[in-house]
Formats: C-alpha cells, structure tokens, sequence
C-alpha cells in the first residue's frame, strides 16, 4: 500500500471512500443492533408497555449492549488499516 496523496481533492476524496469501505459489515450491524434497541426501548411512546410480559426497556437493553463489540471491532479495525495505509511504521 502507498500513502495517500492528501495534499489533492481527489487523494482526499479516495481517502474517505477507503475508509468507508474498511469494517463495513461489523459496524453495520453494530448500527442495525443499536437501532434496533433504541426502537424497542421507544415503544413506550407509542403505548405498548408489555411485550411477552417483559418492558420494552429492559428488552432494548440486549440488542444495545450486542452492539458494543461489533462496533469497538469496528473501530479497532479501522484504526489498524490506518495506521496500515499512512505508514506509522508500527507493527500491525
């Protein structure tokens, strides 16, 4: 891999899609799990305050927490193929 030329708006524009293609499917579903909690956890709003004889809140709590590996992973992922691409010397 060689370092990326940021000194240009195109460097910098393959530099954000590069990123945005590292740990996709990690933090996806770290994303859907967090959303997914989040909607639960809001279903008090909505009326409902009883779902299988459990609240909603304490349902959304398991997908919340779920999500928080997926979305460390991610980000350690993320920072390893920085440091990979900019060449930090750091052994990887």
């Amino acid at each position: 891999m060689e370092t990326p030329d940021l000194t240009t708006k195109a460097g910098r524009k393959a530099w954000r899609h590069d990123m945005r293609m590292v740990a996709v499917r990690p933090r996806r579903a770290g994303m859907i799990l967090l959303a997914v909690g989040i909607g639960t956890m809001l279903l008090p709003l909505a009326g409902v305050h009883d779902v299988g004889g459990w609240s909603p809140r304490v349902l959304g709590l398991v997908p919340v927490v779920l999500s928080i590996p997926f979305l460390i992973a991610a980000r350690i992922l993320r920072g390893r193929w920085k440091r990979a691409r900019l060449g930090s010397g750091q052994k990887v």
